[in-house]
């Protein structure tokens, strides 16, 4: 790829033409479930401001957790996504919405949101029994940039906290990035400052050795040449090491559409949610 190409590979606006349209759809969506869902439950994970897990709660007792990472090519901090937490709340989940700060906040820095969202794993596992939740069945769903968030905690010695290595059962990381060697070299070098400790630490496919919780990777094929490509090569790179692994393709599904997919228990991330929690219909 020459430097315009490798750009727009990162870009996704480029390769989907809909996106509008898809956002627009999505926000409606969200309204009318946070309409049905009621206001959820805010508890702090940190002392910043942002540093805040929105649980929507199911009506069973001790229920599996499923924390969700938003995407927004970092940028985007406030997670607000009551059609996904609608989906897991009906099936039988927590559903736990993970705000972090934005990259612009923290000076290009993304050791700060991989450190966020850490943490706010290792609060909703301590504090589970407090909404209801099950903590040894709390599982991870993370899209885009969120996807490369989840899979950084994913890549965590959680020995270190006093925790158990298995803290996460299960993890569905869609059109995601995982080694950021290609990602640095692309225009999104211009607000997250990129060095050489950064790329190595926050680049989970080069630490498969921590990656101990079974992993199903999902991406469209109308998705951006390198969101496929990372997809693929991470899932080989976890076969090839012998950890459990599940592709789920979504043919005719550019990155957008993919997401959307996880508002509905029948679509292609949904099902593959509910599937991870043994909560399938």
């Amino acid at each position: 790829m020459d430097q315009q190409e490798l750009d727009e590979a990162y870009d996704q606006s480029v390769y989907a033409f809909n996106s509008q349209t898809v956002s627009e759809r999505s926000i409606a969506a969200d309204t009318a479930a946070r309409g049905r869902l009621g206001a959820p439950l805010v508890a702090a994970y940190g002392t910043l401001q942002i540093e805040r897990v929105l649980v929507d709660r199911t009506n069973r007792a001790n229920a599996p957790i499923l924390m969700f990472f938003h995407g927004g090519a970092w940028f985007e901090g406030v997670a607000r996504y009551a059609g996904i937490a609608e989906v897991a709340v009906k099936a039988g989940a927590h559903f736990a919405d993970v705000d972090f700060n934005s990259v612009n906040d923290t000076g290009g820095d993304l050791f700060t949101l991989a450190d966020q969202c850490r943490r706010a794993v290792a609060f909703a596992y301590r504090n589970a029994a407090s909404f209801g939740g099950d903590p040894n069945r709390l599982y991870l769903v993370g899209f885009s940039s969120g996807a490369h968030l989840a899979a950084c905690v994913l890549a965590t010695d959680w020995t270190r906290e006093g925790l158990p290595t298995d803290i996460v059962k299960g993890a569905l990381l869609g059109s995601g990035m995982y080694d950021l060697k290609a990602v640095r070299l692309s225009n999104r070098s211009s607000y997250v400052k990129f060095t050489d400790e950064m790329e190595e630490a926050l680049s989970p496919q080069r630490h498969l050795d921590l990656l101990r919780t079974p992993i199903t990777l999902t991406y469209g094929t109308l998705d951006t040449p390198e969101f496929q490509r990372q997809s693929r090569q991470f899932a080989l790179a976890l076969q090839v090491a012998g950890k459990p692994t599940r592709v789920v393709v979504g043919p005719g599904y550019n990155h957008f559409e993919m997401l959307e997919t996880l508002r509905n228990p029948y679509g292609i991330m949904g099902r593959a949610a509910l599937e991870m929690m043994n909560l399938a219909v």
